[in-house]
């Protein structure tokens, strides 16, 4: 599932070799095995007229808005994608065979040096810049945590006033509403550096611990700009990258105690913490229930047998040429 650093590395990426180039030909596959979605004024009945209305145009800029992707062409059109747990972008040749089937495709651009696949995004959308649509997206969407301009004072104000008191922090950090970025590996990961646990609600803990968790979510989107294998924690031991995401049962890699995984939130996504480095100041019988359930192997509570949870380990590397690694 890529987070907010893929994204924005990825634009960085695409940018490059795309900007001031003009699409010769597009692609996108329609429903249902794509999502198509008309927005603002773009008068687009169909996936045909879409891509006969993008087909000649320039494009002005490539750039990321937390896990959105936006591709900026001329007359102010706007494509967007989001590729959820499983989207990916390729860049080929025009003779190159491509990696992947062409029928998981949701958006093609040939231009006359490449050709730019998005293959199986979560969504795929054309739309107007400040149009409604647009519009309303950028004002759904929390401050992004790699803007140069980011606000953590207007991110602690959404995070109270969009949030009920007793959100779990797993929620909290995961709503893109409050702030856009952090991904299910850096929630894992902000909340053990922080010593929070998973479960902490949002009413017990300050203003100055929540403006914490998200200095370090964004510290830690900073460092992993560029693509590679995700890092949080910098000590040359041999004992691994990360500090607890994907380290279920294994030793904490600061107290004696090991690593617990369970399915937490409104969502049910897969949360590493230790109990012990994580003790945070929620109410510790809501701890010790989520504790208890992950010590006793509760259904809801173990991860796919014979696997890790989607995210374990390092990001796989790009297909086709010339892009960084674009999903975990």
């Amino acid at each position: 599932m890529p987070e907010g650093d893929t994204i924005h590395t990825l634009a960085a990426a695409i940018r490059a070799q795309l900007a001031g180039q003009t699409l010769l030909k597009v692609r996108m596959r329609p429903e249902p095995r794509g999502h198509f979605k008309r927005g603002g004024s773009v008068a687009t009945p169909g996936v045909a007229s879409a891509e006969g209305e993008l087909e000649g145009r320039v494009v002005r800029d490539v750039y990321a808005l937390g896990k959105h992707l936006f591709i900026a062409l001329d007359d102010s059109l706007l494509l967007r994608s989001h590729l959820g747990m499983y989207g990916t972008w390729h860049r080929y040749g025009p003779a190159e065979p491509w990696q992947k089937p062409a029928w998981r495709a949701s958006l093609a651009l040939w231009t006359d040096r490449d050709v730019f696949v998005c293959f199986n995004a979560k969504e795929l959308e054309v739309l107007k810049a400040g149009s409604i649509d647009h519009d309303n997206l950028v004002k759904r969407l929390g401050p992004d945590l790699l803007a140069p301009d980011f606000d953590l004072s207007a991110v602690i104000r959404r995070a109270r006033e969009l949030c009920a008191a007793d959100a779990p922090l797993v929620d909290v950090l995961l709503d893109q509403r409050i702030a856009c970025g952090i991904g299910n590996i850096y929630k894992s990961e902000v909340l053990f550096i922080e010593g929070q646990h998973p479960l902490g609600r949002l009413r017990s803990i300050s203003d100055e611990a929540l403006g914490r968790l998200y200095a370090a979510g964004r510290s830690l989107l900073q460092r992993n700009l560029g693509g590679g294998r995700r890092v949080t924690r910098w000590v040359n031991d041999g004992r691994g990258s990360l500090w607890v995401y994907g380290r279920r049962t294994a030793p904490c890699l600061r107290c004696p105690g090991e690593i617990h995984y369970a399915r937490l939130g409104a969502d049910m996504r897969s949360t590493y913490w230790c109990p012990d480095c994580q003790r945070g100041t929620a109410n510790p019988e809501t701890h010790g229930a989520a504790d208890k359930d992950q010590r006793s192997g509760s259904p809801g509570s173990r991860s796919p047998e014979g696997r890790g949870a989607p995210g374990d380990g390092p990001r796989p590397r790009n297909g086709g040429k010339g892009l960084p690694p674009y999903a975990e």
